[in-house]
């Protein structure tokens, strides 16, 4: 415990005279909020009933027939809308807030952060926040495009007809705002790697082009492929939401 209130102190005083903060958001973010892992005994792809799961987000095979998809979509929106954004999720809102977060760069597609307060995301596998038309192009917002999403099997545009897809990237699709996610890290005075073990590309290669301070706050295992320890200023391994609840204390954001 004494370890942990030295981090964290710390990682208070790094805040502190930071000015152009960054965070990259990894699956482990969101692991306290609740959300129940895609392939488990009691995971989404069972409650789905899906026995092929590798062609749910194929997006070939969603042009064929959206229905798969759908029928696994309505499992995870009943999930987030279990689950509540964390402690850590309300702190970097507040960060936003108080004018020393860039942005959130985030691999999750749980639309957590927005749902925190924050509002500058970019999601580069996408995400449910905003769907759009396939056919005409017309934008959906997150209430809007749920409340389709259980009304119809197959929810479509309203001004056309099209299948609606959400903003997630499929497999054969590109990731969504990586120049602008190599701008936020290039600006960075301070970055973030909070719940990723920096394996998946091209996120994991973001960090690295930080010239700032990187802080990597994750249980378990961190890939050094891209980000060797010699780059990190400060390496956490605990709890994220005990651990940003100690910064917290000495910052009072919330």
């Amino acid at each position: 415990m004494k370890a942990l209130q030295q981090e964290a102190s710390q990682c208070a005083e790094m805040i502190k005279k930071a000015n152009a903060i960054v965070l990259l958001s990894g699956a482990g973010m969101s692991t306290n909020a609740g959300i129940p892992d895609f392939r488990g005994p009691q995971g989404l792809y069972k409650r789905a009933g899906i026995p092929d799961p590798e062609r749910i987000f194929d997006i070939e095979y969603f042009y064929r027939d959206p229905s798969l998809f759908y029928s696994f979509h309505r499992e995870l929106l009943k999930a987030l809308d279990a689950a509540k954004p964390t402690f850590a999720h309300f702190f970097f809102a507040a960060l936003e807030k108080k004018g020393k977060l860039l942005g959130v760069i985030t691999q999750n597609i749980d639309a957590l952060h927005q749902r925190a307060g924050s509002h500058k995301v970019y999601e580069i596998h996408g995400g449910i926040w905003e769907s759009h038309c396939t056919k005409c192009g017309k934008s959906f917002d997150y209430e809007t495009s749920k409340r389709m999403t259980f009304e119809k099997e197959i929810p479509r545009c309203d001004n056309c007809g099209g299948v609606i897809k959400p903003d997630i990237v499929f497999f054969g699709e590109p990731v969504k705002h990586i120049d602008e996610c190599f701008e936020l890290a290039r600006k960075a005075d301070l970055f973030f790697v909070v719940g990723s073990s920096l394996v998946v590309t091209p996120a994991a290669m973001i960090p690295s082009a930080t010239s700032g301070e990187i802080v990597v706050v994750n249980k378990g295992e961190v890939s050094e492929f891209y980000l060797p320890s010699s780059r990190v200023a400060l390496r956490v391994d605990a709890d994220i939401d005990e651990f940003f609840r100690s910064v917290n204390e000495e910052l009072k954001l919330l």
